[in-house]
């Protein structure tokens, strides 16, 4: 991926040019002072079902919580 370095200060000029950049498949940096500040990529497209079965929910995940748990000493 290419990557352009843009000063936070010329942005309000270049921002169109700067988005069909990103769609175009380039990386954008910001940088402010000579901080890197923040990063412009593209949008990526999501499979679903990528990372099936990598979570999973307790089946008491929506019971009260026990009246310890919220008087317990700690």
């Amino acid at each position: 991926m290419t990557t352009i370095t843009v000063d936070v200060q010329k942005t309000d000029q270049k921002l169109k040019e700067l988005l069909t950049q990103v769609a175009a498949g380039k990386e954008v940096i910001f940088k402010q002072g000579g901080e890197l500040v923040a990063r412009l990529i593209p949008v990526g497209k999501r499979i679903a079902g990528l990372h099936a079965g990598a979570a999973t929910i307790s089946p008491d995940f929506d019971e009260p919580l026990s009246d310890e748990f919220w008087t317990a000493n700690k």
